[in-house]
């Protein structure tokens, strides 16, 4: 499933993706993957993350970015790059192979990123908002993208976002943080069927989940009969 974390700039939603991922230790409570508790230096690899910036490097080409999440995990160069390129097509990307990121759009940009977050082959993904940076129009065709390849993939992954309508559309639930100190005040569920299209975003459930949700976040009144 996809869940979304939200809540106020600086409640910790970022830390907490560093905590899942092994980066940091949590000062108190435990972290479960699987079922299973693991120190911080044991979930180290079990989880793919992608962070706000594409992070791409400047003088690889976008297949060698790509690339380079195998040829870390020790999967020779070429086998790396032929793997890579394989994956393009389905990414919006063939063509643009021998390009350098500053030759990308941002959403290209981002593609790419995600295609080698893919390519680490972990079940995880930890996507802290992977779509801030870029321009309206842009984002709301990079959701739909996103959705559609989480279709093919069927990945768990643990979004973070500000966004309350990327939340609702991506997300198979919501997770309302409240300011810091972080604590969850709210679980969303939202029982949008899917594949989801555009057009949900117009529909009755849509709406009340994101009244709920705004209203957990204290922007807006949720009225009771």
């Amino acid at each position: 499933e996809i869940v979304a974390l939200i809540g106020p700039s600086g409640c910790g939603k970022s830390s907490l993706l560093d905590i899942v991922a092994g980066l940091w230790e949590p000062v108190s409570g435990e972290v479960r993957l699987d079922g299973t508790q693991l120190p911080g230096a044991a979930r180290l690899g079990h989880s793919a993350y992608m962070r706000q910036r594409d992070l791409l490097m400047p003088w690889r080409t976008a297949v060698d970015n790509a690339a380079l999440a195998l040829e870390i995990s020790g999967v020779p160069r070429r086998l790396a790059r032929a793997t890579a390129l394989e994956r393009f097509p389905a990414f919006g990307l063939e063509g643009f192979a021998g390009a350098y990121p500053a030759q990308l759009s941002g959403g290209m940009r981002q593609r790419v990123a995600f295609l080698r977050t893919l390519l680490t082959g972990q079940p995880l993904l930890l996507l802290d908002e992977p779509f801030a940076a870029l321009d309206a129009l842009t984002r709301a065709m990079m959701r739909s993208w996103l959705l559609d390849l989480w279709e093919r993939e069927r990945r768990a992954v643990l979004l973070v976002t500000h966004d309350v309508d990327e939340a609702i559309f991506l997300a198979d639930r919501v997770v309302v943080l409240t300011p810091r100190p972080g604590r969850i005040t709210h679980v969303e569920p939202v029982p949008l069927p899917r594949p989801r299209a555009r057009t949900v975003v117009t529909t009755p459930v849509f709406t009340a989940a994101k009244a709920a949700v705004l209203a957990a976040l204290g922007e807006f009144p949720l009225e009771h009969d």
